[in-house]
C-alpha cells in the first residue's frame, strides 16, 4: 500500500504478478473493509509516513504481519524516474517478495505512548524558547541592557522588565508573550507529571538517571526512543539511530573523509542528548575530561556533539548490561529520584523521617561525591595525556609518505 493522507494505492503480489487493486480510504472503516477482503496468511506492507501506525493496528487482526518500510532506505521509490503511487505500491511489494525491504522496528502500545509524551514536551519547550527569545530581540530592539538579574522571567526579572520603556504596542507584546509563557507552563507540569507517572516503575529509567547530566526528560526520552535495547548489536548502532555518527566519504585507495554528523534518525532524542552533554560537561567527572580534551582540538560546539555520542554509548552499555553508571553520584541519583516520585505525585514526607535524598542537601556529603567525580576526572586526563594521533595504515606500513616528508 501506498498510503497518503486520505486514501491508500493497493497493490496485491501474487505468484510472481502484481494486480492493481484499486484504492482505499484512510478511514477505520474502509480499512477494516479491506482486511475483512485480505487473507489471514497475507502480510501487508506500507511506508513509514504520519498515519502508518494507525493503519498497522487496524490492519494487523486481519493478516499475518503488517510490515513499515524505512522510507529512506527505499532507494528504488525515491530516484524512480517513472513515479506515481501504482508503481510505488507495487514496488514496495516486489522488495518484500524479493527479501530485499529494509523495515522498521514497530513499538508497542506502551513505547509509542511514551514517545508521544516525549516529542510533545521536547515542541512546548522548543515553543517556550522561541517567545523568551522574541522577548529578548524587543528589549535588544530598543536598547534595553541585559536584565541584573539571572532569570529575565522569574519574579524579580518580570519586575524589573514592568519598569522598563517601552512603546505601548511593544509592552503588549512582551505581556502577551509572558502570558503565554504561564500558560506553557502550565502544559509542561502537566506533560511532566505523565512522564514522571509513565516512568516510576521502569528500570531502564532509573538506570539512565544514574549518569551525571540526564535528568528524568531526557533518560525517558532515551528509553521511548531506543525501545528493545537487543535490536541494536552494538553501540556504534545505536549511535547511528541517533544519528550522532559523522559522514564517511572514501573511494579506491584513497583517505576517508568524516564530514558532520548523519543527522538521520529520532531527532528528538538526539537534542536531548545534547542537552544532557552540555549539562554533563559542567559537572566535575571523566565526561567533563573528555569534553575538555575535545574541546581544546575542535572547539566547544563539536565537543558537545561528541559527548553526546558518548552519552548514546554509555546507555547501551548500561542498558545492555544491565549496570549502573560507575561513576554516579548516590545522593544526586537519589535526589532525582525523589523529584521523579515528587513529579508524578507521590505524597511528601514530612517530619524527622528522613530519606536517601537528604544526602543531598548536606553539604559536606555533596562534597565528598563532588570530590570522587574529580578524582576519577584525574584519572581520565592521566590516562589521555599519553595518547598519540594514530597514523594512517598506509603510511604505517610504507605505501605513502608522511606530510611533509621528502
Amino acid at each position: 500500500m501506498d498510503l497518503h493522507r486520505t486514501f491508500g494505492e493497493v497493490v496485491i503480489w501474487e505468484d510472481g504478478i502484481l494486480r492493481h487493486a484499486g484504492r482505499v480510504d484512510m478511514t477505520r472503516t474502509a480499512l477494516e473493509g479491506l482486511g475483512k477482503s485480505l487473507r489471514s496468511t497475507d502480510e501487508v506492507v506500507i511506508e513509514a509516513t504520519g498515519n502508518s501506525m494507525a493503519v498497522s493496528r487496524v490492519l494487523t487482526p486481519f493478516v499475518t504481519r503488517v510490515i513499515i518500510a524505512n522510507p529512506l532506505q527505499v532507494k528504488a521509490i525515491a530516484q524512480a524516474h517513472v513515479k506515481t503511487d501504482k508503481i510505488d505500491a507495487g514496488t514496495l511489494a516486489s522488495l518484500h517478495a524479493a527479501g530485499y525491504l529494509p523495515q522498521i522496528w514497530t513499538p508497542d502500545a506502551v513505547t509509542e505512548r511514551k514517545r508521544r509524551l516525549a516529542a510533545r514536551r521536547y515542541q512546548v519547550v522548543r515553543h517556550r524558547t522561541r517567545i523568551k527569545n522574541e522577548v529578548h530581540s524587543i528589549l535588544h530592539a530598543h536598547l534595553i541592557p541585559k536584565c541584573p538579574h539571572a532569570d529575565l522571567f522569574s519574579a524579580r526579572g518580570r519586575a524589573w522588565l514592568a519598569r522598563q520603556p517601552l512603546p505601548d504596542d511593544e509592552r503588549a507584546a512582551v505581556n502577551r508573550h509572558v502570558r503565554e509563557l504561564d500558560r506553557l507552563a502550565e502544559d509542561l507540569t502537566v506533560l511532566d507529571r505523565e512522564i514522571a507517572q509513565a516512568a516510576i516503575d521502569d528500570p531502564a529509567v532509573k538506570r539512565l538517571i544514574t549518569i551525571t547530566g540526564v535528568n528524568l526528560a531526557v533518560a525517558t526520552g532515551m528509553v521511548a526512543a531506543i525501545g528493545e535495547i537487543g535490536r541494536f548489536k552494538s553501540p556504534q548502532k545505536l549511535v547511528s539511530y541517533f544519528g550522532l555518527n559523522p559522514r564517511v566519504r572514501q573511494s579506491g585507495l584513497g583517505a576517508a573523509h568524516h564530514g558532520r554528523i548523519s543527522k538521520i534518525g529520532r531527532s528528538h532524542a538526539r537534542a536531548m542528548l545534547v542537552e544532557a552533554a552540555w549539562a554533563a560537561a559542567k559537572a566535575p567527572g571523566p565526561l567533563h575530561a573528555f569534553f575538555v580534551r575535545i574541546r581544546a582540538r575542535r572547539g566547544h560546539q563539536i565537543a558537545a556533539v561528541a559527548v553526546a555520542r558518548k552519552l548514546a554509548v554509555l546507555c547501551w552499555h548500561l542498558l545492555t548490561k544491565d549496570e549502573d553508571y560507575l561513576w554516579a553520584r548516590p545522593a544526586l541519583v537519589a535526589s532525582k529520584t525523589r523529584g521523579m516520585e515528587l513529579q508524578a505525585g507521590h505524597p511528601q514526607q514530612k517530619g524527622s523521617r528522613r530519606g536517601p535524598a537528604y544526602a543531598y542537601n548536606v553539604k559536606a556529603l555533596r562534597n565528598q561525591e563532588m570530590l570522587v567525580a574529580t578524582q576519577a576526572e584525574r584519572s581520565y586526563e592521566r590516562f589521555t595525556a599519553q595518547w598519540e594521533p594514530r597514523r594512517p595504515k598506509d603510511v604505517a606500513r610504507g605505501r605513502l609518505k608522511p606530510a611533509g616528508r621528502k
